[in-house]
């Protein structure tokens, strides 16, 4: 047997993952850990922590995608979870443990054992690619195929949910790419609006530079953006904005004072990003096909417009099918439709030879 723990080498991660003495802590979708290994099986140590819903660990083995239920009763147990087995002897196997959803769950990764020897990692993506978004960017309801074009269906309880799935991750498989998905369902730009966190609504003003996020997985922790310094940044907020859950309804228009105050934090969020990477990085304003006021999209190009006036290389992507697509989440045809679309977008704004 062959054991390693979270903080070795051969142990390839990707996301924002804080590293303390007990474990790697996973707190935004699409984060992972990878091994490559010889063996027929194996296992991980991991202590979930599932706030709520229906959750699972996201897993790739050798290239094929399945999951690792967890749920709460398993919180704050040290748990040793078979990841893969019966495989094929005396050869190379690589296998990635994601996070497929966002603040459903967080936990902490102890480290691998193998039967067989670990091996180094595969080599890591040139390319990188950040996206600050909300449940499309997270991949919510993804995986519920049979609602193409329709409304979510009730029983939506994060089962559906997939990272993988989202047209973030797809979009930086199409680039070859390297992805952070700095992203949460139901985010807005402003406090106080939104769903996320619900009713004392946290906004993306509050965690664009955090590890941790949201309080159910502890206290709020700062992110070194010097750990990951992408070739474009795509911000794809707005589609929750019109919401102050005082009401069922969508109750906040995108104009007047509060639609200057809009413009104002989303700038601010967009600022304070672009400001800790090279000159030039190129900041891609988005929306999504879900049906919403396209004042909101006006108003983004206003703020790609304003930006490049100040000198960030900002620009506007709307979809074919933008605020006109589906009333429900993307499904996975969707999120596909939008991947493909947003990559030919970006191909000319990247580098042909990232260093």
């Amino acid at each position: 047997m062959d054991s390693i723990s979270n903080n070795h080498r051969l142990i390839r991660y990707s996301g924002r993952i804080d590293f303390q003495a007990d474990g790697a802590h996973f707190y935004w979708p699409g984060s992972f850990a990878q091994v490559t290994f010889t063996g027929t099986t194996l296992n991980c140590a991991l202590t979930p922590n599932v706030v709520w819903g229906t959750c699972s660990l996201g897993l790739v083995v050798d290239g094929r995608l399945s999951r690792v239920p967890v749920n709460r009763g398993q919180n704050d147990l040290r748990l040793t979870l078979p990841l893969a087995d019966n495989l094929e002897p005396d050869v190379p196997h690589t296998v990635m443990l994601f996070k497929q959803l966002d603040c459903a769950y967080s936990y902490v990764l102890h480290g691998f054992t193998t039967d067989g020897a670990f091996l180094a990692p595969p080599e890591r993506e040139k390319l990188r690619l950040e996206f600050y978004g909300d449940s499309v960017t997270s991949g919510a309801c993804v995986e519920a195929v049979d609602y193409v074009g329709r409304t979510d269906p009730c029983s939506n309880d994060a089962s559906y949910d997939n990272a993988w799935w989202s047209y973030a991750w797809q979009c930086s498989r199409l680039l070859g790419a390297e992805c952070h998905l700095t992203s949460q369902g139901g985010i807005a730009v402003l406090p106080h609006t939104g769903y996320f966190h619900y009713p004392t609504q946290i906004a993306m003003d509050e965690t664009w530079d955090r590890l941790c996020y949201f309080p159910e997985a502890g206290p709020f922790t700062p992110w070194d953006f010097s750990r990951f310094v992408p070739h474009a940044v795509v911000f794809a907020l707005g589609q929750n904005d019109q919401h102050n859950a005082l009401t069922e309804e969508n109750d906040l228009r995108c104009e007047g004072e509060h639609k200057a105050e809009w413009k104002e934090a989303y700038k601010k969020i967009a600022r304070g990003v672009a400001d800790h990477y090279p000159a030039g990085t190129p900041l891609v304003f988005i929306t999504t096909l879900i049906r919403h006021d396209p004042a909101w999209d006006r108003a983004i190009g206003e703020i790609a417009e304003e930006l490049r006036a100040e000198g960030y290389a900002a620009s506007q992507y709307l979809f074919r099918r933008n605020g006109d697509g589906t009333n429900g989440h993307p499904r996975i045809p969707e999120q596909t439709e939008m991947a493909e679309e947003l990559a030919a977008f970006l191909r000319p704004l990247l580098p042909e030879q990232p260093e």
